[in-house]
């Protein structure tokens, strides 16, 4: 079989296993699991296959014209290059991971048939969009993964968290979209075809007429996409979904789409410098702000996200200084970690009951209960702070490398102030990124207080998938020298510079907030004693109430914990009921921030400031158009029947059945016409 006939099976199949899942998941539903898990494992086999086949080597295009469409013709095509194959083969492993995890993670849920066959039709979705040759069918695979994310983040529909983040994902993005979906007509417009080949081709001949303008169009569509500032706020709300969503979306789908996207067009990009100085303020801006606003959640799984989105401004940096090899390489390194940061925050949610890291820290042994868990989320959070020798280590350091390449003037692409742009924040938000990373770790595992409820033992199906996605996340960034070929040749090997720089920002961050943690759990342990609390000096006494009885099945848990998208600050939510306790939390992420911390919890009050400028006056404008079709426009449908009305009332009075009258009334009518003729006789023979 051939390669491009493997290619098309490898999205193919996923999309037949959500078909026959939706169809079958009422009548047979004991296909289901398999109708789940085997489609997308067989892609991510074939997808291997595909990118061994494919090798690293010349691009294999291969197109057929689906239909005449006149001057601009819309092909369906295949272009698989070393970026595309290797992108493929993280899609179709997170997903088989995600479809693995979820039959055990959702087992009692009654809605798991609909949501594993939304699950394989997002991840179709995304392996169209990374094997598409033609924009317009790119296009409809990125269409059907916003749509596949509105549904999924409001799994848990019963919860307004729920409800309000799937809308606001879907309106967030769709806003993006629609310059977005201009951009690409402008684009095939100059290009004259929407073959991403020829596009490319066109750009190489500097055919271009508006490429600032169409780049900017196209960048309002990714920063919706790949949640970057400022239409990133989408993403932290969408942890109300299921935590396997999160995964999803986090580490193959959805965000990465936009990120690949300009990879794939990075010329287009790059014929405008100025597009490139936009991109890497984005990118700037969103990587130091999603870092801050990470050291003051509350929420696992919100700090996860705003690691998401500072994770997703490393890889814009990285095509702001116009080296898309280092952007793909940690897009692909990302994947896997955050993959396994996601899943394993769905264990510790299930084992302490709540996904309040303020909970927890006042919960003992909660590492020892969930030991899967804590080490391979240790080896996730070592790879997100960028620690050697794991695989975050490596990527980072290709971004980093880059932007110093850049900065020194020696890039032809990008201007040197892009450069100096991205490496500057990329080393502080190292810094802050193993801060925030090794606070999580301290909060989640090195509690003190009541020991952590008892859940038994984890089912296999979600510790097994913990230590596969381990493997990539400590031996991936190994294998950049191995894999050169698939990066365009570019060996990715860090530099001293930056590997002192990087390094040493993300030791600071980590010896800081651990020292922070440390004086903070001594305050933590003497607030009560001077309260004259019960229980002084031991934080967390007064919370076995939280813990007791909570032995409830996996789905309440799940469903209970991540329905709340911002759990308190004091208090734990545990399954039906928030349960307050006295002591108080220790965190070291308050005492780093300072007064901004309060600010960096909110999300430095983007959402208020959105809600002014576009929500209220559009609110407004509805209510304005409610009463001016109420009051003004039914008052004159209103008053077009009410005429007919009162005279067909007039009529039907005068229809008495009395022949006395009507003959009265025809006496008299005539004598008014006799009247009425006379008089204009007159009038007439007089003028």
């Amino acid at each position: 079989m051939s390669t491009p006939t493997l290619a098309v099976l490898v999205p193919l199949l996923p999309f037949l296993g959500a078909l026959a899942g939706l169809l079958l998941g009422r009548t047979a539903p004991g296909f289901v699991k398999p109708l789940a898990v085997l489609p997308t494992l067989a892609a991510a086999v074939l997808a291997v296959l595909v990118a061994f086949r494919q090798g690293g080597g010349k691009a294999i295009d291969t197109a057929t014209e689906l239909t005449p469409t006149g001057s601009v013709p819309i092909e369906l095509s295949l272009h698989l290059d070393g970026f595309a194959v290797m992108v493929a083969v993280l899609v179709g492993l997170v997903a088989t991971c995600v479809q693995v995890y979820s039959t055990a993670y959702l087992r009692e849920d009654p809605r798991y048939p609909s949501y594993a066959a939304l699950v394989s039709l997002f991840t179709s979705a995304m392996l169209l969009v990374v094997y598409s040759g033609d924009l317009m069918v790119l296009l409809v695979g990125w269409e059907i993964m916003g749509i596949c994310s509105y549904f999924l983040v409001g799994h848990y529909w019963e919860t307004e968290a729920a409800r309000s983040a799937s809308l606001k994902a879907f309106l967030v993005t769709k806003l993006g979209d629609v310059p977005f979906l201009i951009g690409l007509f402008a684009l095939a417009t100059d290009a004259g075809s929407f073959r991403i080949t020829k596009i490319l081709g066109t750009v190489a001949a500097g055919g271009l007429d508006h490429p600032t303008l169409i780049a900017l169009l196209l960048l309002a569509g990714v920063a919706g996409k790949s949640a970057q500032f400022p239409l990133h706020t989408w993403l932290p709300d969408a942890m109300a979904g299921p935590t396997p969503v999160s995964a999803l979306i986090h580490a193959a789908t959805m965000v990465a789409a936009g990120v690949y996207f300009v990879a794939r067009l990075l010329p287009v990009f790059a014929a405008s410098r100025a597009a490139l100085v936009v991109l890497a303020v984005m990118a700037a801006v969103t990587m130091i702000g999603s870092a801050l606003a990470a050291l003051a959640q509350d929420d696992i799984k919100r700090v996860l996200a705003y690691s998401t989105i500072g994770q997703l401004g490393y890889m814009t940096g990285a095509l702001a200084v116009g080296d898309r090899a280092a952007a793909v390489f940690h897009l692909l390194s990302h994947g896997a970690f955050k993959a396994l940061l996601f899943l394993g925050a769905g264990v510790i949610i299930h084992a302490a009951g709540t996904n309040s890291l303020a909970a927890m820290s006042r919960m003992d042994d909660l590492s020892k209960r969930i030991p899967d868990a804590f080490w391979t989320m240790t080896i996730a959070l070592l790879a997100l702070a960028a620690f050697p020798p794991f695989a975050g280590f490596f990527s980072k350091e290709a971004v980093l490398v880059a932007a110093e390449h850049t900065a020194g003037g020696h890039s032809e692409l990008a201007p040197s102030a892009a450069g100096w742009v991205v490496l500057v924040a990329g080393v502080l938000t190292a810094l802050l990124t193993a801060a925030y990373a090794t606070r999580l770790w301290l909060m989640a595992f090195r509690g003190r207080g009541a020991a952590a409820p008892d859940h038994g033992k984890e089912p296999v199906a979600m510790t097994g998938v913990l230590w596969l996605l381990a493997v990539p996340s400590v031996g991936f960034g190994l294998l950049a020298g191995p894999l050169a070929d698939f990066f365009e040749g570019r060996e990715l090997t860090p530099s001293l510079t930056t590997s002192v720089l990087g390094t040493g920002a993300a030791v600071v961050g980590a010896v800081l907030t651990y020292a922070l943690w440390q004086r903070a759990q001594a305050q933590a342990a003497l607030a009560p004693a001077a309260a004259g609390v019960p229980g002084a000096g031991v934080p967390g006494a007064g919370t076995p109430a939280a813990h007791a009885g909570a032995t409830a099945p996996l789905p309440a848990s799940v469903a209970a914990a991540e329905s709340a998208a911002e759990s308190p600050e004091v208090g734990e939510v545990t399954h039906d009921h928030p349960v307050v306790s006295s002591a108080p939390a220790a965190d070291p992420g308050r005492a780093l921030l300072g007064p901004l911390h309060r600010h960096a919890a909110v999300g430095f009050h983007l959402d208020a400031v959105y809600d002014r400028l576009f929500v209220r006056p559009v609110r407004a404008a509805a209510a304005l158009v409610r009463f001016l079709d109420r009051e003004v426009v039914d008052s004159y449908v209103r008053g077009a029947g009410l005429g007919p009305r009162l005279l067909g009332g007039l009529v039907r009075r005068a229809q008495t059945g009395n022949v006395q009258s009507y003959l009265s009334a025809l006496l008299a009518g005539a004598v008014v016409l006799a009247i009425a003729t006379a008089v204009l006789a007159n009038v007439n023979a007089g003028s």
